[in-house]
Formats: C-alpha cells, structure tokens, sequence
C-alpha cells in the first residue's frame, strides 16, 4: 500500500544541548529536525539573529540532511548567552533552547575543574574521528544496469562491537531498503547496491555516517541514460510515476516526460494499470494524453494496483517506465485508519462510527468544484453530504452545457463510490455545468449545487523558456551551468540541461530526471572541447522551448585557493628565531602556488595567544626563519598557501616549539623531499640540505626506507655509504606495494636528525607512463625528448639537470608544443654530461630523466656527424662482372636515392660519358647504377669510380683494375666473347662429367644445346669410337652413357664430339690415373654409406663381426680396426667377403679379444667407420652361442653314422648267398644293432654279423630261404647319437617266378 506523504509541522527529533565550556575552546550547537514542507531553520542569540557575516569568522552555520548546527569559533565571555534554534514551515513553527557558559581560567586551575577538551566530547566520554577514504566518484549507468556505490569508513579509536549509524540520501532524501536499493554495512565498508537502474535514480547520492561525536558525509552524483530503444527514434521511458488522490475508484496518475524525445515530438503518453499479485497490464486510455497527469477510473474497490507510462512520437513507442509503488482504491479515511493513526489515550471508548440510520435519502454532496480541467478530461471533486449515520451512500454526475439547463447524467448506468470523477470525451472549447446527486437503497437526493461555468481546455501552459544560461569552469570533466528561471511558471516540476560541442551540431542531455534549481553541475564532458548548453523548462502541460545557447566554455579545471599546507617542522632554531619547513597543500587549487604566508602564535602555560604574520609579502620556498621571537618562549605556527585566485585557510596549528639555540653537533633534519620519477620497481628522491649543520659542514646524506604498513622497526637504510647528492634512485622496490622514506644527513661529527617522513607511495608505474627520449634529427640535432600523455590546460614542462636548474641556459635550448617538450643541446660536450629530468607540472607526477654518459655523449656525437654529413647508403660497392659477348658491367646499388640524384662516371680522374664505348644507366626503383663496355683493351686498365650525390648527401665507389687483376679481367672478357661465337653452333652446355648412382653405376653425361636433326654426337674411348649400344642414350639435351659396374678396364679418356655444317665443339673427361682413382672414391663413397651398421653373430669356430652393403666392387679397400688400431690378422683372426657380405672371424675368442671394433672404407676423403663394441654382455651373449654352437658342431662331427654301403632294396633267389657292408664312423667307436622287422637278431651259423675296425659293419646270409625276406635295419649308437639304415630283403624262388611270367 502506497503512504501519501502528509504535510506536518516541524517537529525537533534532538534537541540542541547545553554546554559549559573554557575561554579560547570551541562550542558546537545541534539539532535534527523534521516537516514537511522542510523546515527554515534560524538561530538567535539572545533573540537575535545569529549573522555569520555579521562576525566573519566567529559563527559557522551548516544544514545537511535535516542536521543543523551552529558552531561559535574561540569562545569569549560575550559568548555566554542563551541560543534559541526556530524551525518554521508552512504548518508551523517550534523552537528549542540551549545554553552556554564560557569560564576564564583565573590563576591555578582547580583540580576540580575538568581540563579543557578539544573537539566533540561523547555521551560516553570517548570522542570519534570518522574519515571517509576510498569513496565513490561521479557514476554514469544505463537504465536496467545495476550499480554499485560504496565507501571505506574509519572510525577511531576502533570499539569492539560498536555500531555507528550508516545512512544513505539521494537528492537529500533519506533512502530505505528496497528491491530498488540494497545497503550493506561490513564493519569498515559501506555499499548502496542499485538494482536495475531507472532514470529515477539518478541524483546526488550522499552517505551519512554518525556516530556518537558527530557526523561525516560524503556526495557524488549519479547519471542515469535511457537504455537503447527497442524501435529506433522512439523517446526515452517516462519516469517517476506516481500516485495522487487515490479514492475508492479513482486515482490520478502523474509523471515526469523524457528528457530524450528520440528527435521526434512526444505525441504523448499512455498509462497501464496492472492488478497487484497479477501480470496483466490494461492500457487505461485509448488515445495518448499530452499532460502529464491522468485519472484512471473504473477500479475495482479494496483491490491494489500498480501503474506504468509509455511515450509515443511518430517513430514508436517508448520502453515503459518503472513501475509505481502500490497504491489501493479505498476511501481516504479507511487509509488513514489503517495506518494506525488513533486517538491519545483518554480512558473512554472513542466511538468512530454510528449505527446506520434505516430509509434516508441523503442530503445533497457539498463543495463541488472542478479539480483539474485539460481538452482531454475534466475532475470534479466534492464532500459527502453532512448527515451522519447514512451507509452506502453513491453519487450520479450531471452536466449540461452553459447557458443552458439541459442537465445529462454522465454515468447513467452505475454510480461512482468515490468523491471524485473524472470526465471524458467533452467537447474542446464548450463551456460546461455540473452538479452532483447523491443516492443509496432509500433513492436519490437533490443535487447539489452546480458548478461555475468551465471551459474545456488546458488550464495549465507549458513553462517559458529559461532566461541566460552562463557555463563556468568547474572540473577537468564538469562544467557548472547556470541560468534565469522560467518566467510565471505554474507547477514547475524540474529543468532539463543539454549540451553539444561546438560546431558538431548534436545535442546531448545532461541529466535525465529534472532538477529543480537553477545551478547544476554537467559531468562527463571531454577535457579539452569547448562546449555550449541550453536548458529546458519542465511541469505537467508539457516541456518548453529551448533557452538562448550559453557562450561556449572550454572544460578544464576551475582555479581555486589552495588547501592548507600541512607537516610544519623546524629545520634550525636560535636565540630569536627559529627555520620553518612545510610540505605542499595536497590540492594547489588547479594554478601554480605564488607563496606561502606564516604566522606564529605565543604560547603560555598551554594557552595560545593571538596570531602574529611573520611575513606580509610571500614567500616562494617552502622554509622560512621566522625572527624576533624570544629565547626560551613557546611558540605555535600555521601556514597559508596562495595562488592566483587568493589565499587559502591557514594549516592546522603546529605542535609547540621551544625558542631556544641548539648546540649539538650533528646537522639538522635535511627538508623539502619530493618523490619523482615512480615506477614499479624504482624511483627518484630529492631533498634540500639542512639549514643547521651542526659543527662540520653536511658530508653526505642516508636515506631509510620501510613499507607504508610496517611499524617503526622496519626502517633500514638504502645506501651504505653516505650520498654526496641531494637525490637518489632507489632500486628493487617490489611492484604495487607502498613505500615512505627519511633522510639524515651527517658531518665529521656523526649523522644528525631525521627528516619528516614522505607520504606513502605506491610502486607502480602509471598507465601511459612515457620516458624521455634521446633523438638525433636530420640536420644533426642531438635533444631530449619527453611527452606527457594526460596534461592539464596549466601543465608545464620544467627541465632541469642534475635535479637542479640549468647553471648555464645557453648550454641547452628547450622547446614545447602541446603535450611534447624537448631540449637542444646548442654545442654539445663533456660539460653536458649529467643526468636530465622533466617534471610535468599540475600533472599526477608525471617525470622522467636520462642520463647522459661519456660514451652515450660520444655515441651520439657520431650520429650527429653523420646526419650532419650523410652519405648515401649502399647496398653493395662498385663491383664488376662478366656479360655475354665478353661485354663488361660495372655496377653498384644504393639505398633510397631519389629521382633527383646525380651520378658522375670517372675512369683515371676523368669522366666519362654516354657514347659508343660507355652505355650508363640508373634504375630509379632498385637504386642500380651500372656502365656497360663492350670489350677490354690496355687502354682500359686503370681505376673506375661512381661519384654519387642526392641533396646534400654523396658517396663514391671505387674499383681498382691494375695488374694481374686487370689482365684475368681481359682474358675472361676475350673467352666469353669467343664462348659466344661457340655458342652459335652446337655447343655444350655442361661439359663432360660423370655421376654415381646408389646402385654405384657411373654414368657419363654433358648437357648439349643448339642441337639440329643433322647434328652429329660420337663418343671415343681412349681415340677409339664406342658404338652404339643400349648404355648410350640422348634425352631432353643430354648425352649419357653409362658404366654399370666398373672396374679397372673401364679407366681411360672419354670424348664426345658434336658437329654439323655450323661447327664443332668437343668435351673430354680423363679418367685415369688420379681422374680414375677420384672415380673410383665416389664410388666407394657411395658402397661405404650403403654399409648397414656393424653387427655381432657367433659361428662354431669363433665370433663374427659383419656388415653388408649394397654394392660391391674388388677395388674396395677396408681396414679392420680394434681399439683404434688397425688388426694385424692371422689364422685366429681373419676378414673376407661374401657376396654383399664383408666379415671379421674371431677364433676361438677369449677376454682379451673383447673391445671396440670398427671397419673402415677408405674413399679418398675422409672414410667412413661403422663400430661396435664387443664387450659386456654381448661379448657374453656371443661368446654363450660360439660355445652352444662348438658343441653342436663337434656332436655332429663325432656322433655315430652309418656313412653308406646298404641298397633299399635286395631281391635274391632262394639258396643263394647275400652279404652286405657298410661303412660305419664316430667317436667313440659305435655299438652296432641288427634289426629285422624291428627285433634285434644276433650272429649265427645263417646269419653271420660282423663289425671289424670300429669302421666296416657286414651283413652276410650264407644261403637265403623265403624266411629271411623281410625288412632290416642296421642301428648304430655312441654318446653323441644314433642312426639308422633300412634295407629290404625279397627272397624268390625260380620256378614261381617263371610260371608267373607265363
């Protein structure tokens, strides 16, 4: 349910408090206080009006967020009074009153009379400091981002559990925890989470943090822009829907228009009503209302509902506003009652209603007026009539045109419940009555009286245009603009502001919700661009014409007074004066500080008295003695920097100093030290030496370092031995951590007092960081060069050397344009040499230096010389070569030589030029220069040179042909010349040469050109002719003939002969003798790469080492290698070859024969070796496998045999006799068994078996019989084996066999 916002009087939530406080010491009055419409709060004194300008200085008034207060600067016994706080709005006026009694210190203080406190004292006797760091920027979103703001709070002294009070305003609105807006706390950070950005969350955003000793704030502002339309063209989304004068059936919807009309005019708008816990939304009119109100009718009574508006021009409809808070249709008074407004206690029963009173007819409605009256509707609003007790209680609306008394019902079908009505469809430019009856179940009443006379129309005018609108420099991307109000303007809702850069012609809005003042601040304009602006008038009837164009305003940062300077200390003090040091204001207020101002303040017994200006014209450095105070007295002191646009507030006061002469030995603290030059692992220190230096002039200085966070024990120091300068680069510093720094200074006595501590600064470098660049220009110049990326309209550039001005300015010449600034050195030397740096001024530190060493200086004095005296590159020198025809080409190539470049021939110091003997020529795009000549006499010998010149750059080339030189030159020319008269008949291209294939076949080949069908082509061998076979062959112009395997007989000199009626040209190869043997290496070069790598295997007799190749030839010639040395064989140890197979045979290995083995070919180069190394396990393996094989063969040597002797078969007649023999062999002798048909038989008188010499076995039968045929077998058996011999015996008797044959 939506709770109208009800006007009240002011009302005080705190109450200002009484205070008792000491002469000199500061008093805060405040108070909180709340209305609606807001409060005009003035303060009295006595019952008068407290003027801060009466006293300028004594009073300060301040009004932030419903807090007032009124603080009294150094109070005196005048002071004493009674204060009176008046809040006056609309609905009233409240005051409230306090006290304050100020005490003078008389005498001893009292020990019963508290010290005297500075600062808020707490309820609970701890005062708090809150700083707020870290904080938000202005933020620019687009409608339906979310964003988020937030801020670091500090709260000292930090209380466990201690919660301070977090608040969040927009546009001094305090803002409550919604879907909209998300607050959190974490302890030490404050964060406003905006959810899904609309328009009506753009404004000054401020947060509020109090604690029990006061209260610190923090503002930015938020821009909101329209999110993109979903049709192009079309207007933005209106915004800050609400709901007014919600009753049972009606309510009146109101808006703010677009500041985006999507370069269209709004035609107007359309309103949607959605029933709250639906998702349906019903457009409430049916054509679009201009004005930005609209009563909506026909609601359903108790039901709540929520309401959006769209724009529409003739490109489309807009996106829809968000929607509105819920509101209900319900009586008025039934809202109230349910917002828990009830009666104070008074101990009788309130009776709010009465009983009904049964058949009334009511009275008639009361008041009826016109409430609003636009060409598109017409409300009427009226009160019930008085009568109580009446239920039920429905109103019918009349209307009859004026001047007339023809009355209509407007609602003829159903009664409004509702006072209020609202009229549609009238006719533009009539006049109109109306009046009102009311009714209920008892009938219908009179009805009341009518209405004046009311034109259909708008009542409301559009605002006039804002008057002058004046553009003032504010920041490096904000522009304050300010302008007249809008004339007789009626219900003013806000302004819109629009800015365009000057000569673009497009106009952007600066804020998208209106704002109603006169002053606003324009964010996010371009540094740099000159910008006008205008402004537009805002209210329901619609938005006005544009403002007259402001003059254009350049954005750059306004100029202002500095801060105060801070970190006052004393640098040298004496019987009556003492030196002050400071450090620089944090803000100089966007122009250079002009001087600085002190003033010094004695203090006795702790209380100060009045302030005294040590100086009345400013002073440039930041030290200054201050004289004629008195020895042994205490003094305070403050400081005030000024620039241009004035002087600023003093510094806060400095701590107490004793006047008195130091006397120790050591120097004072060294002073003034700046950061420069910071990047992420380094950066630069400077300090100003100190002003006392003790007893001995200042020796060197020490410089301490520790990290920002580290406490005090982390101090160490960077340098081990003392600087004599007063700056030094400090090293190594790890990349994003922060750093604070110290100086000391020492002399013979010892090292003296510390310097102030630096600010913190973090090593890193800065985003587009630039270093100065040392730079050489055509011309010769030697300068330095720096640009500085992010410049301010004030920035300067200040050069110096050695971190100090230039001693002698005629050494250098400096010159700047825009962001770019450089010196030039004039007539650079050794007094150059030295370290130079920029600083940029009003820039966020940007610095650099270079140093500039002896070598560097004599480096780019080279340069210098060359650029001042250049000289034409070349790509290569004058250089000479060899043409058909025996012509000569001199020739060189130069590097980027214009068109205009100019070219001298000279021969002998004289120059020659284009004729007969001397073609020239200058190819522009390759840089080739060249002189041709067709021949080479004597006359020719001598020097050639190229003299080159473009502008003011030259080169020569020379080339000296003299001598021997000259003279191959000559006879190279004259051979190619007659190559070319060869060359006209056939000729060989390549003459005759041989090449190796894998397969190790020679061939001989030449390549032959100028070739006709009756040109002739004859190989000789030697003078004899070789025929014509198939190992000649011509194709694609070469000759070939090819040797597949040589050998010695093919060593001779070969020769080819070509000839037709055009001429004669031959081509010999010898090959013999060495031509031969340098054959015959290729070849065995070819064979030795073919080799497989060595290989290991074991015969019987020993180990054998082996490779193969692919090809070989009798001529090869190997050498076997073992440990390097080539192997002496023997019968143990020889070598041979076997097909493709050549081999090493060890016999009868043993360890000593293990080792590396290698074979080598021998090709006439460098040979080639395969090796392998016989030792380890595979002299064991091969060694295991001789041993296995030995064995194999000497058991196959020695084992029994039946050696031969025995037929397969014998077929013998019956009676004769039949003996065999065979030859038996092995070691031992062998046991021999007969066998017939597979059973042992021994020797008898038939069967006689005999084995005689261990060597003959017989077989004899001493007369056959059919018995004995059969199958027998002799077997033979030792330790090493056995073996068999089979024969078959068939025995026939002679007549069986004849009657067989009839």
């Amino acid at each position: 349910m939506n709770q109208d916002s009800l006007m009240h009087p002011p009302e005080f939530v705190i109450k200002p408090r009484s205070h008792t406080v000491w002469e000199k010491q500061c008093v805060r009055l405040h108070c909180t206080v709340s209305g609606w419409p807001d409060p005009r709060v003035v303060w009295y004194k006595n019952n008068v009006v407290v003027d801060p300008l009466v006293s300028p200085g004594k009073y300060k008034l301040e009004s932030r967020y419903s807090v007032h207060s009124l603080e009294i600067n150094r109070c005196d016994f005048d002071d004493t009074a009674q204060y009176r706080v008046s809040a006056m709005n609309s609905n009233g006026e409240l005051s409230a009153f306090a006290s304050v009694v100020v005490k003078r210190y008389k005498g001893e203080v009292d020990e019963f009379f508290p010290s005297p406190r500075h600062g808020p004292v707490s309820e609970y006797g701890v005062t708090f400091k809150t700083h707020i760091v870290d904080m938000f920027g202005v933020s620019f979103g687009r409608e339906g981002e979310t964003m988020s703001l937030g801020c670091t709070v500090i709260i000292y002294p930090a209380l466990h559990r201690y919660q301070p009070e977090v608040q969040w305003y927009r546009d001094d609105v305090l803002l409550s925890p919604s879907k909209w807006h998300q607050m959190h706390w974490s302890g030490d950070r404050a964060t406003l989470t905006l959810a899904h950005l609309n328009k009506e969350d753009e404004g000054l955003y401020t947060l509020r943090v109090t604690t029990k000793s006061g209260y610190e704030t923090y503002s930015a502002y938020v821009f909101v822009r329209d999110a993109d339309a979903e049709v192009e063209g079309a207007p933005g989304a209106p915004l800050d829907v609400r709901c007014l004068d919600a009753n049972k059936d009606y309510i009146i919807v109101t808006w703010k228009q677009p500041a985006v009309d999507g370069g269209n005019s709004i035609l107007g708008y359309f309103v949607d009503r959605c029933e709250v816990g639906t998702t349906h939304w019903v457009q409430c009119n049916d054509t679009p209302v201009k004005f930005a109100r609209f009563p909506v009718t026909g609601l359903v009574e108790g039901r709540s509902y929520v309401f959006r508006v769209r724009a529409v021009n003739q490109s489309g409809m807009s996106r829809p506003s968000r929607v509105s808070e819920p509101v209900a249709a319900m009586d008025p008074a039934d809202r109230a009652r349910m917002r828990g407004t009830s009666a104070p206690w008074t101990g009788q029963i309130i009776v709010t209603e009465e009983e009904p009173a049964e058949g009334v007819v009511p009275g008639r409605p009361l008041e009826l007026q016109v409430t609003e009256a636009t060409k598109n509707y017409v409300v009427l609003s009226w009160k019930p009539p008085g009568e109580k007790g009446l239920e039920g209680v429905m109103y019918y609306v009349e209307k009859c045109v004026s001047d007339t008394d023809s009355w209509q019902r407007v609602n003829t079908e159903i009664p409004v419940k509702s006072p209020r009505f609202a009229l549609f469809d009238l006719a533009e430019g009539k006049s109109y009555c109306f009046r009102v009856r009311c009714c209920n179940a008892a009938g219908v009443g009179e009805p009341s009286d009518p209405t004046e006379a009311t034109t259909v129309g708008d009542k409301l005018d559009i605002p006039s245009a804002p008057g002058k609108v004046i553009p003032t420099r504010n920041t490096d991307t904000s522009v304050v603009v300010s302008w007249e109000a809008s004339r007789d303007a009626t219900d003013l809702v806000g302004y819109y502001i629009e800015g365009s850069v000057v000569g673009s012609d497009v106009w952007e809005p600066c804020n998208n919700k209106p704002v109603n003042v006169t002053r606003f601040i324009c964010h996010g304009l371009i540094t740099g661009e000159t910008y006008i602006f205008r402004v537009r008038a805002v209210n329901a009837a619609g938005i006005s014409q544009c403002s007259p164009e402001s003059e254009p305003v350049e954005v750059k940062a306004a100029i202002a007074s500095p801060t105060p300077p801070y970190g006052i200390t004393i640098l040298e003090c004496v019987r009556d004066s003492m030196v002050l040091a400071w450090k620089q204001p944090t803000f100089i207020g966007g122009a250079d500080i002009t001087g600085y101002f002190v003033d010094y303040r004695e203090v006795v017994d702790g209380v100060p008295g009045k302030w005294h200006e040590a100086n009345v014209r400013a002073i440039s450095e930041r030290a200054y003695r201050v004289c004629d105070l008195r020895e042994n007295k205490k003094y305070q002191f403050q400081v005030r920097a000024a620039n241009m646009a004035g002087v600023g507030i003093p510094s806060l006061p400095s701590d107490v100093f004793l006047c008195e002469e130091w006397t120790i030995a050591v120097p004072g603290p060294p002073h003034d030290l700046q950061i420069r030059e910071v990047r992420n692992d380094s950066l630069v220190l400077l300090w100003k030496p100190p002003v006392y230096q003790g007893r001995n002039p200042v020796n060197g200085f020490y410089v301490d370092i520790k990290e920002a966070e580290a406490p005090e024990e982390a101090w160490r120091g960077v340098n081990k031995d003392a600087a004599e300068k007063t700056f030094f680069k400090i090293k190594n510093l790890t990349e994003g951590k922060s750093y604070v720094f110290r100086v000391r200074a020492q002399n013979q006595a010892g090292v003296g007092k510390m310097s102030a501590v630096t600010e913190p600064v973090p090593a890193l470098t800065k985003p587009g960081t630039k270093e100065i660049v040392v730079d050489v220009d055509d011309d010769g110049v030697i300068s330095l060069n720096f640009e500085c990326g992010e410049m301010s309209p004030d920035s300067k550039f200040v050069w110096s050397k050695n971190y100090e001005d230039f001693s002698d300015s005629s050494r250098v010449t400096q010159e700047t344009k825009g962001n770019k600034s450089k010196i030039i050195f004039n007539n650079p030397d050794e007094e150059d040499i030295g370290i130079y740096s920029c600083i940029v001024t009003h820039s966020d530190g940007a610095s650099s230096s270079y140093t500039l060493s002896d070598e560097e200086l004599k480096k780019l004095l080279e340069i210098s010389h060359d650029h001042k005296f250049p000289i034409i590159p070349l790509k290569s020198d004058l250089a000479v070569e060899m043409l058909e025809k025996g012509r000569v080409r001199f020739w060189l190539q130069a590097e980027n030589m214009s068109a205009n470049g100019k070219i001298d021939y000279i021969f002998n110091d004289n120059a020659v030029s284009q004729g007969e003997k001397y073609k020239m020529n200058f190819d522009k795009n390759t840089g080739v220069i060249e002189m041709i000549m067709d021949s080479l006499t004597p006359a020719d010998e001598g020097t050639y040179s190229f003299q080159l010149q473009d502008g003011k750059a030259t080169n020569q080339s020379s080339l000296v042909l003299i001598g021997d030189v000259f003279k191959q030159l000559q006879k190279e020319s004259e051979f190619q010349s007659k190559e070319w008269v060869r060359k006209q008949g056939p000729h060989f291209i390549e003459y005759l040469s041989y090449e190796v294939t894998p397969e190790c076949c020679v061939i001989l080949k030449c390549k032959v050109g100028n070739m006709k069908k009756d040109t002739s082509a004859i190989w000789y061998k030697d003078g004899h002719e070789i025929k014509s076979d198939q190992n000649l062959s011509f194709t694609e112009g070469v000759l070939k003939l090819e040797i597949a395997q040589i050998t010695k007989k093919d060593a001779g000199v070969y020769e080819v002969v070509l000839k037709d009626d055009r001429g004669k040209d031959t081509s010999k190869l010898n090959l013999t003798d060495q031509g031969f043997k340098d054959l015959m290496n290729e070849v065995f070069s070819f064979i030795a790469n073919s080799s497989t790598p060595l290989k290991i295997t074991s015969t019987d007799e020993g180990i054998r080492l082996y490779t193969f190749v692919s090809f070989y030839n009798d001529l090869l010639q190997v050498t076997w290698h073992y440990k390097d040395s080539a192997i002496a064989f023997s019968d143990r140890i020889k070598s041979g070859v076997v097909g493709e197979q050549l081999w090493l045979q060890i016999k009868e290995p043993t360890e000593k024969d293990m080792g590396k083995y290698a074979i080598e070919f021998n090709d006439g180069k460098g040979g080639l070796r395969r090796t392998v190394e016989l030792s380890g396990q595979a002299f064991d393996d091969a060694f295991a496998e001789f041993q296995r094989l030995k064995a194999a063969a000497t058991a196959e040597r020695n084992r029994a045999r039946v050696a031969g002797g025995l037929p397969d078969v014998v077929t013998i007649q019956e009676g004769k006799a039949l003996n065999l023999t065979c030859n038996i062999s092995g070691n031992p002798v062998p046991e021999v068994t007969w066998l017939k048909n597979d059973k042992e038989i021994t020797s008898d008188e038939h069967c006689i078996l005999k084995f005689e010499s261990g060597k003959f076995a017989s077989f004899t039968i001493t007369g056959v019989n059919t018995s004995d045929t059969g199958k027998y077998s002799i077997l033979v058996k030792n330790k090493y084996g056995t073996e068999s011999g089979d024969f078959t015996v068939s025995v026939f008797i002679p007549e069986e066999a004849a009657g067989k044959k009839k």
